[in-house]
């Protein structure tokens, strides 16, 4: 997602101002220097955090200065950008008639290896679980049989979703909506 055009930059903390002083008199002094910023952003935060309330004040004060410029900019641009719509734009809603996805080979092989995990170690976790399913999915062997199964898969998805697209009902409709017909 990318920026609004025009959207005000957001209002900066008290840190986030003190950072950006601290980096300006380092590029006054040391011109040249590159700057490395993990190395840079620790020694600021050591910094911050030995300071006392009273060093911090100056940076607070432009932090208010800051938010009231943002408060300020941001409230011109939203009466020039109104949508009238809330401004948030809505999820796209997936029309349930449609048919569902193929699905890989490893979920394939996930489907059939699930449970055998599950009845060794019922104490895992879902991560635990998809970590040993991965662990296995790279040492099998048999990975043909599932991709032929998620190939077949994929025939049938493109099958139905020809058929949904061109207006008609997919083949593989599920039973509880061909017994509502």
């Amino acid at each position: 997602m990318g920026k609004e055009k025009g959207k005000p930059k957001g209002a900066m903390t008290a840190y986030a101002c003190f950072v950006q002083v601290i980096r300006e008199e380092h590029k006054k002094k040391h011109p040249d220097e590159q700057i490395v910023f993990s190395e840079f952003s620790k020694k600021c935060a050591e910094k911050w955090k030995t300071m006392s309330a009273k060093e911090k004040k100056r940076f607070e004060e432009l932090a208010a200065t800051d938010k009231q410029r943002f408060e300020r900019e941001n409230t011109t641009w939203q009466a020039t950008h109104s949508t009238g719509k809330g401004g948030k734009k809505r999820k796209h809603q997936k029309d349930p008639n449609a048919p569902k996805r193929s699905i890989s080979a490893f979920f394939f092989f996930c489907e059939e290896e699930r449970p055998k995990v599950r009845v060794i170690h019922p104490e895992w976790r879902v991560g635990d679980v998809a970590k040993e399913l991965s662990k296995r999915w790279e040492a099998c062997t048999n990975k043909p049989k599932y991709e032929a199964s998620a190939a077949a898969d994929k025939a049938r998805y493109e099958r139905e979703i020809a058929i949904y697209r061109a207006g008609g009902k997919p083949s593989g409709s599920s039973p509880k909506k061909a017994k509502a017909d």
